[in-house]
């Protein structure tokens, strides 16, 4: 790709492309695939102006060089686009907005008035019918207003004032419209899929394949804990899968051969082998929308409440227009308060304010699946954490392999990555890392591989039982023993450690000594958000008592559980819900899914298991907890927005209607600036909330050369 550097700082660079033109698709695929770069901290590019604004760490000459080498080939192959792209909605209804407004004005400007008042007869015609249908309902509503308000001026011959109402209420449609989709297709993003690499059935075995390489006709295997990335049907195994995300039901589908699957769904128990309808999921934006639209659990009580809000006020509004006619006997002042409702600016501005903070909370890597959950953060005062992987770093390490029973060190070690490569779990990628660094291949030499949820994994090789997992498995479930003689070199294992066990048939083969450090800001997030209005936090751990108590201590969490299972932390949960307490639940795994569906907001470390994400109602990154602390002050700025937004919309309108009962405001500059007004409060709702101030000094950029 040829492109000329317009202006450059440091970590930052602007590049306008040698191209006459550029398509929305090509600004697309050039977007992301600069954002899947592990250089690129923040990208956009501006189709119209063929400029490409790249923010990124390390090295400039090697990002230049990159970017240099860039094809739209090469995108085309290795970037996934959904059918329904937010630039080309924007674009679309961009031009639908100017087009409104330039031919407002050239009627306005070169029609004359006999054809501007027969165009504002023809145009009042839906209006009229809208209201109609409010009178056959029996329902006072803005509709009727506004055929009110719109009729009384045409037969007052003020076409002037019906036509300037008219074209208002349809501009507010119109934004009101585009909002809708937005948030719809914004929403319809936060939740899609980031599934990168897949397991495909070949004549060779399983290959880890791109997404983007997948056709159709193609048979992909989902394990348990997996994300089904593909629409198809189960050829061979068997699973029960989770559809929530899609259809809501919680209660998992059990899928045979022969049975549809649909991207986006979770395998929870047992595997299959799907034969690929439709490749990268793209079916499933229609789907999520469809369920969106279908359903209000996403829309906040604070919108729920402005929308019904909005409604009830409509009668106060139609009642203070016939008092005021009956008291002055004036048309214009009835007609001025007629032009007044609230339910514009409630209906419009509330939906911004969330969809604003949803994008908001999406540049600071925070993933928000709806309105409610925003609410949720800002309204809660506990807070629960799974230990590992989300108190401490997301990625640890092997530090020792102790084999038993005259096993080999390596050979157990690599049994152990055969095994966990298949389930993204933190203490899995640190196995199948650490077999990775010593250069151990683990061909697969297993049968197939059943994960038992909180426990760990079974499979057979060469005819023998192998299993991994925590001791509460290994020892007390399938009753595996120490070998004889080495129980002594047993109980010395490293206390200071967490352990995963390896058994081979009855006996224990090897304990794998997992070193797990806390995250260097645990602390003193815990502690910010208790000055932001958190009372409890709380700590739950599948460890022993021992090693829970020690990090407990360290981090200053006000109690924890030891040695609890999913159903324990689910449980646990669901107890302080009923208690009356508002509760986010923080974790990362598949043993945290159903505290995560139980809490009033879950929320997910974006590195964890598949099944967490898509359950929880809210991501992270897995870079630093202080996201917590954003999403609570991001959260807490939402509500009060909105509660601002709520005095200003009753103040100023109900001061529109005193004006215009009093006689001092005419019924075209009543019309005029309740739109305004109602403007005025989306523009505003639509700008970045406040940030709170700084959370953490940042790592300085890298060097530039």
């Amino acid at each position: 790709m040829r492109a000329t550097i317009v202006h450059e700082s440091r970590g930052r660079v602007r590049l306008r492309l040698e191209q006459k033109t550029m398509s929305l698709r090509q600004a697309d695929l050039l977007e992301g695939w600069l954002r899947g770069q592990p250089w690129t901290v923040e990208a956009a590019v501006h189709e119209r102006t063929r400029c490409v604004i790249l923010r990124y760490r390390g090295d400039r000459a090697q990002v230049l060089s990159a970017v240099g080498r860039f094809t739209w080939r090469e995108a085309e192959g290795s970037v996934s686009l959904p059918d329904h792209s937010s630039r080309a909605l924007n674009r679309a209804f961009e031009e639908k907005l100017v087009g409104k407004v330039m031919w407002k004005a050239a009627y306005t400007l070169f029609l004359p008035a006999p054809l501007r008042a027969a165009r504002v007869l023809w145009h009042m015609i839906p209006f009229l019918r809208r209201g109609l249908g409010c009178l056959r309902r029996r329902a006072v509503k803005v509709e009727l207003l506004d055929a009110l308000s719109i009729g009384i001026s045409v037969l007052r011959r003020d076409f002037g004032t019906a036509g300037t109402v008219m074209f208002l209420l349809e501009l507010g449609e119109l934004l009101e419209e585009w909002t809708r989709k937005k948030s719809v297709a914004d929403l319809a993003e936060c939740m899609s899929l980031h599934v990168d690499r897949v397991w495909l059935r070949t004549e060779a075995g399983e290959i880890l394949t791109p997404i983007g390489q997948i056709r159709p006709g193609d048979r992909v295997v989902i394990r348990a804990g997996g994300v089904i990335p593909v629409d198809g049907v189960v050829v061979d195994g068997e699973a029960s899968v989770n559809q929530a995300s899609l259809t809501g039901e919680p209660i998992p589908a059990a899928k045979r051969p022969g049975g549809a699957v649909y991207a986006g769904t979770v395998v929870e128990e047992g595997q299959c082998v799907l034969e690929v309808r439709q490749a990268s999921g793209q079916s499933r934006y229609d789907q999520i929308v469809s369920m969106i639209e279908r359903s209000e659990q996403m829309k906040s009580a604070a919108e729920a409440k402005a929308s019904s809000l909005a409604d009830r006020l409509v009668p106060y509004t139609f009642a203070g227009s016939l008092l005021s006619l009956l008291l002055t006997r004036s048309v214009p002042r009835a007609l001025s308060v007629l032009m007044v409702d609230f339910s514009c600016a409630l209906k419009l501005a509330m939906p911004l304010a969330v969809l604003s903070a949803m994008r908001e909370a999406g540049r600071e890597h925070i993933t928000v699946k709806g309105g409610k959950f925003l609410e949720a953060v800002a309204r809660a005062d506990t807070i629960v954490f799974d230990k590992t992987g989300t108190l401490t770093h997301a990625c640890p390490q092997v530090a020792q392999v102790v084999p038993f029973g005259g096993r080999d060190e390596v050979e157990m070690l690599r049994l152990a990555a055969c095994l966990e490569e298949h389930f993204p779990h933190s203490m899995a990628n640190a196995v199948v890392a650490e077999a990775k660094r010593r250069g151990l291949t683990h061909e697969e030499y297993h049968s197939k591989v059943e994960y038992l949820v909180a426990h760990g994994i079974a499979s057979s090789v060469n005819g023998e039982r192998v299993r991994i997992g925590s001791a509460h498995f290994i020892f007390e479930d399938t009753g595996c023993r120490i070998p004889e003689g080495e129980q002594a070199r047993f109980d010395a294992l490293p206390p200071e450690y967490s352990q995963l066990y390896l058994a081979i048939g009855d006996q224990l083969a090897a304990v794998l000594c997992i070193s797990d450090p806390l995250r260097e800001e645990a602390r003193p997030v815990l502690a910010a958000l208790r000055e932001l209005g958190l009372r409890r936090a709380v700590m739950l751990t599948g460890d022993s008592r021992r090693t829970a108590a020690a990090v407990a201590a360290q981090l200053g969490v006000d109690e924890f559980r030891a040695g609890v299972l999913p159903a324990d932390k689910a449980a646990y949960v669901a107890d302080l819900r009923a208690e009356g307490h508002t509760v986010l639940m923080v974790g990362d795994g598949i043993n945290d899914s159903p505290a995560l569906s139980e809490a009033d907001a879950g929320i997910a470390i974006s590195d964890g298991a598949a099944i967490a994400r898509e359950i929880a109602d809210i991501t992270i990154a897995a870079d630093s907890l202080w996201e917590l602390v954003r999403l609570r002050r991001l959260s807490m700025a939402l509500m009060d927005r909105i509660q601002a937004n709520y005095r200003f919309v009753i103040g100023f309108n109900g001061a529109l209607i005193a004006l215009g009962a009093a006689g001092l405001l005419p019924p075209a500059a009543s019309a005029m600036l309740h739109n305004l007004s109602t403007l005025g409060v989306s523009l505003h709702s639509m700008r970045p909330l406040p940030s709170g101030g700084a959370l953490e000094q940042p790592a300085p950029p890298g060097p530039v050369k």
